[in-house]
């Protein structure tokens, strides 16, 4: 399988991720600390009293990295791509870290939702990583047809084509 197809498969699930919190902790805070993830499971409300300012930064920060994904996802440009995957792993690692040494919380069935849900927003990031790496590895400088500069990194489909 095309390896930008699995980084563009992996950054659309991502950012349908991070828009999904985002806009629910923006727009919806109260919803957001008594209800995530929904179906019934409650895993922020377990974790301290409600504060509306700190729930809503978290939905900007996801935002955010809905932004930066979605960007990466529509151009595929190397750097886009490997600056997604590093925000997200930035957010990721120590999001993971934290829930567990905080486990004690949550019933059987939500630490394996906990787990298994923060490890997927630090393995695919991971593997966006590795695949642009490869993929940056394999390029070779292409020149500007404009102005015959070097290029690092290649542009989109259509300068690839040409």
């Amino acid at each position: 399988m095309d390896s930008r197809l699995i980084q563009r498969a992996v950054l659309v699930y991502l950012t349908a991720s991070e828009l999904l919190v985002g806009v629910w902790a923006t727009f919806f805070p109260r919803s957001f600390y008594d209800d995530f993830p929904g179906v019934g499971r409650v895993w922020v409300a377990v974790d301290g009293p409600f504060n509306e300012h700190l729930v809503r930064d978290v939905g900007q920060l996801s935002l955010a990295l809905a932004v930066i994904g979605l960007a990466a996802a529509l151009t595929m440009h190397v750097a886009i791509v490997r600056a997604a995957g590093v925000a997200l792993l930035v957010n990721g690692v120590p999001h993971l870290v934290y829930h567990l040494r905080h486990l004690d919380k949550y019933s059987i069935g939500d630490k394996v939702g906990n787990v298994v849900s923060l490890s997927l927003l630090v393995v695919l990031p991971a593997i966006v990583l590795a695949l642009s790496g490869r993929d940056c590895l394999s390029q070779t400088p292409l020149r500007d047809r404009h102005n015959g500069q070097r290029s690092t990194f290649e542009g989109s489909e259509h300068e690839r084509s040409t």
